[in-house]
């Protein structure tokens, strides 16, 4: 798989093996603040990623041991300055919480260090979230002055819960990684140590499974958060098409000669 993105020299790093793609936030001197071509970049490095057939999963992760401390601040006076400096600028951004939000496949954040702003929006539009046990976690906002908008909060409040989400907002607070677990939006808290290689094994798990199913699930259970009838009629659809997928058939077979399976995504 090759992926062309918008800004080329975006510090973004891709690496693609055995069906997961990982994307590494690689900005390591300024804890992984995102800039303006890098929101760019990363909207359409997942769109593209997406739809590779190749591709069962997206990993986001961050360099240097922090995930990200969100936005880079340093542009704010010239594209964040005003309210229609910050229409441009928070579409760049909304599009790169939607193309994780969106992605057909899923996508697990693995976080590490600060994750906090725009790195914690990433990673509550992510379907996925494991820390490091040293990981922290704030939303900024009201320190700076500024809100987010409707759909980016959406994606915190599914993720961190209404209570904790009105916390986080209002308070401006960090929470270390054992509160975000109790608050369910942590899968698990690793050793700092084994958090790569723990988003691997979770990421090579799921991409090891069938895609179309997989596919279904995430249609599914996104239909059942939105509770849109386009996004239920389209999980219905996609659920459908498993049924006539030579993946089960080959499923069934692997059962009934007690082998594992190999599936192909079809």
């Amino acid at each position: 798989m090759a992926f062309q993105g918008n800004a080329g020299a975006a510090p973004i790093k891709i690496d693609v093996s055995d069906g997961v793609a990982t994307v590494t936030l690689d900005r390591p001197g300024k804890m992984n603040a995102i800039t303006h071509a890098m929101w760019d970049e990363l909207a359409s490095l997942v769109v593209q990623i997406g739809k590779e057939p190749e591709a069962r999963v997206i990993v986001l992760c961050g360099a240097g041991g922090n995930f990200s401390a969100g936005g880079d601040i340093g542009e704010f006076d010239e594209i964040r300055r005003d309210t229609a400096t910050s229409q441009a600028y928070e579409r760049s951004n909304s599009a790169a919480f939607a193309a994780f939000r969106n992605a057909p496949i899923p996508t697990l954040a693995a976080i590490g260090g600060v994750c906090f702003g725009g790195g914690f929006g990433l990673a509550a539009a992510s379907d996925l979230r494991i820390a490091s046990s040293d990981a922290r976690f704030s939303v900024p906002a009201a320190r700076l002055g500024l809100a987010y908008p409707y759909s980016d909060m959406r994606d915190i409040v599914y993720a961190a819960g209404p209570q904790m989400a009105k916390y986080l907002a209002f308070s401006a607070a960090a929470i270390d990684a054992a509160t975000a677990l109790r608050a369910g939006f942590l899968l698990e808290v690793v050793d700092s140590d084994r958090l790569a290689e723990r988003a691997a094994e979770i990421a090579r798990t799921i991409a090891a499974n069938a895609p179309l199913s997989i596919k279904a699930s995430k249609a599914a259970i996104h239909a059942a958060l939105s509770g849109n009838p386009s996004d239920i009629a389209k999980a219905r659809e996609a659920g459908e098409r498993t049924f006539d997928s030579s993946d089960y058939a080959e499923g069934r077979a692997a059962f009934r000669e007690k082998r594992k399976p190999v599936f192909r995504g079809r």
